[in-house]
């Protein structure tokens, strides 16, 4: 689940550029994600019953090619719908409560940006880390200073045997930074649901975790 080089896909409907959302989640399974977390947040979110629905639609399409589904900081939506897990952030719910909330046998996933937040996260039952913002990102208005893979180094060596992905700005032609820092995988938004062949550009980013090791 957590096998090198991983792919982790985040998308809500405002990331899918005038296109169907469904249409690109369905591309990025068949093209070999290794994970989706529907992130819905912003202008035009979906909500309510709507919000179900497409999460539902969601979590059908992710069974069918086996991959996890998780949902973002929305506890209640991921209990409803029978999400694979939960992702919270800093600003999200306390771990621990989290954890509390979903279960011993649902993903839970914590953002963190520090050594310090992730001991918290890891202590109170984290499954894997977000580690970022890696580089400058365009898909979240209140992203942190870019804080390079440094961090990651530092989590991975300390944490050796949790899983961690490197989020923020990352792309197939810098990703070979986080694969050498430690982390199992890369967590990406535009560079998927923006891509013109998001097969292709899975295909890319798997082959730049190849490339560090030639």
């Amino acid at each position: 689940m957590f096998n090198k080089p991983s792919v982790y896909f985040i998308m809500g409907t405002q990331n899918a550029s005038g296109k169907n959302p469904l249409s690109i989640l369905e591309e990025a399974l068949k093209g070999g994600i290794s994970h989706f977390q529907l992130r819905e947040k912003g202008a035009g979110a979906l909500q309510g019953q709507d919000l179900l629905e497409f999460a539902e639609k969601c979590r059908d399409l992710c069974a069918v090619y086996e991959v996890p589904f998780l949902i973002n900081d929305d506890v209640e939506l991921a209990l409803a719908v029978g999400a694979d897990g939960i992702h919270i952030g800093q600003e999200d719910m306390d771990c621990g409560q989290a954890r509390t909330l979903i279960g011993k046998e649902k993903m839970l996933g914590v953002s963190v940006h520090s050594l310090e937040e992730a001991k918290i996260a890891i202590d109170a039952g984290a499954d894997y880390l977000g580690m970022g913002p890696v580089y400058g990102t365009r898909s979240k208005a209140d992203a942190k200073r870019p804080a390079g893979t440094a961090g990651i180094s530092e989590v991975t060596s300390h944490f050796p045997l949790t899983p961690v992905f490197g989020i923020g700005g990352i792309t197939p032609q810098n990703a070979p930074a986080a694969w050498q820092a430690g982390a199992c995988g890369v967590a990406v938004i535009s560079a998927l649901s923006e891509a013109d062949d998001i097969a292709l550009q899975i295909a890319h980013f798997k082959n730049s975790y190849k490339g560090v090791l030639i």
